[in-house]
């Protein structure tokens, strides 16, 4: 998914909803993950596949903020990285400035929504029984902590956010850039060449901001700002939790932006644009 001469936000929203959907599930176990909460189950397999399962709380807001979110980014970047290039800028300036941008808009507008999703997840919250859960955790956050309280945990947010997109449209554009022309008209060549952008860029995008999913949503359990959180996990348990749910989580994060960069091209082959 190269930077796109069409300016048509369509097939970005198309790929990114279908990838949202999807992948819901494996969200969902990543977001258990992270967050420490206990799940049934004896071994890692059964707990990671008892998270999975429904019920999935909190679904249509969390597919529809992911949904909006990724496609912004990944349409804002690629407009922002043409435009730029026409001004002059290199590839590398084109590909991370308007992807940092649009990711912290993106991340700021979802924030209050990403913290009540998450926190609907606990086995047992009594808010997530509710018809609106998660307008429900929203009202209580908001009348129990504040307003501002919404908002906690959008500096670790961002600073996973950003980079993750950033870190994935680098990749998508320099690849697409340097690797081998293929025949456009060699359907199983191009078909190859936009999985590998992909795959390459979904991973590296979720296995570098690991930690920071993990910080921001221990900080929605103990409403802790950012370092004094991450000064009391390394005393806990060394650096051992920047590894906590990643297992769940290069799957639950690389599954989707790869997904949505390659449906991306497909949904353009399909619509003409």
């Amino acid at each position: 998914m190269a930077p796109s001469n069409s300016s048509n936000p369509v097939p970005y929203f198309a790929a990114s909803g279908t990838s949202a959907l999807a992948f819901f599930p494996l969200w969902k176990a990543a977001a258990i993950g992270q967050s420490g909460y206990e799940v049934a189950g004896a071994t890692p397999l059964q707990k990671y596949l008892q998270a999975m399962k429904p019920p999935w709380r909190g679904s249509l807001v969390v597919i529809g903020g992911m949904t909006w979110a990724r496609a912004a980014i990944f349409y804002g970047s690629d407009m922002g990285s043409r435009w730029m290039k026409q001004q002059g800028f290199g590839i590398g300036v084109s590909s991370t400035v308007p992807s940092l941008v649009v990711s912290i808009f993106a991340q700021t507008m979802n924030q209050p929504f990403v913290r009540s999703s998450i926190m609907i997840q606990k086995p047992g919250e009594p808010l997530a029984s509710k018809t609106f859960p998660n307008f429900s955790m929203l009202k209580y956050l908001a009348t129990t902590k504040g307003l501002s309280s919404l908002w906690l945990g959008l500096d670790a947010a961002i600073l996973k956010t950003a980079p993750k997109y950033m870190v994935a449209v680098v990749i998508k554009d320099y690849m697409g850039h340097y690797l081998a022309p293929v025949d456009p008209n060699d359907k199983n060549a191009v078909l190859v060449k936009s999985a590998k952008i992909a795959v390459t860029a979904g991973i590296a995008g979720a296995v570098m901001t690991n930690p920071l999913d993990v910080v921001r949503n221990e900080m929605f359990k103990t409403e802790e700002k950012m370092i004094p959180c991450m000064v009391r996990m390394t005393k806990e348990t060394g650096l051992m939790w920047f590894f906590r749910g990643i297992n769940k989580n290069w799957i639950a994060v690389a599954a989707p932006i790869a997904s949505t960069i390659f449906l991306t091209d497909r949904f353009k082959v399909w619509m003409h644009v």
